[in-house]
């Protein structure tokens, strides 16, 4: 059986904060959350849409440098140009999804956790250990349902 929920976070687990993704999932995965399944991966693939068969809801879920601390947000399917290379975005596995499935993805989001140090063999930047935090204290009320809008989150920026 299906979980309704799937967490999927990815990256590169000896490329430093790069980690993020997957220790978010790991860390989820060991609270062993009813109707929630975690997947990893070190990117995202055209494979990855028949993950999302069956959701009622998906948070996707990586490192990035564009964002201080913690970004949530819904997003769309969407053919961009990483469609044709062998790692592409979120909206792509989205798109890929629906040419497949003939309907619509269920609905998305991106967590996206702020991290600097993406050197090979770096550990996780003291930054984004506490990126991390923040971001489980939010995914824990999203993913039991207890918190479904607009998100502040602990290192005090609002998205």
């Amino acid at each position: 059986m299906t979980a309704p929920i799937l967490v999927f976070g990815w990256g590169n687990p000896s490329r430093g904060d790069d980690a993020l993704g997957p220790l978010f999932v790991e860390r989820i995965e060991a609270m062993q959350l009813p109707d929630v399944e975690c997947l990893t991966d070190f990117q995202l693939q055209v494979e990855h849409a028949l993950d999302l068969r069956d959701r009622q809801r998906v948070l996707f879920v990586d490192a990035s440098v564009d964002t201080k601390a913690i970004a949530i947000n819904r997003i769309e399917a969407n053919r961009d140009t990483t469609f044709t290379t062998h790692a592409i975005s979120p909206q792509s596995v989205m798109q890929t999804y629906a040419d497949i499935e003939k309907t619509a993805p269920p609905p998305c989001w991106l967590l996206a956790i702020g991290g600097r140090s993406f050197e090979l063999g770096e550990a996780l930047s003291a930054d984004a250990a506490a990126n991390l935090e923040a971001a489980l204290a939010w995914a824990v009320g999203w993913l039991t349902g207890k918190d479904e809008g607009p998100h502040r989150d602990l290192r005090g920026g609002l998205r």
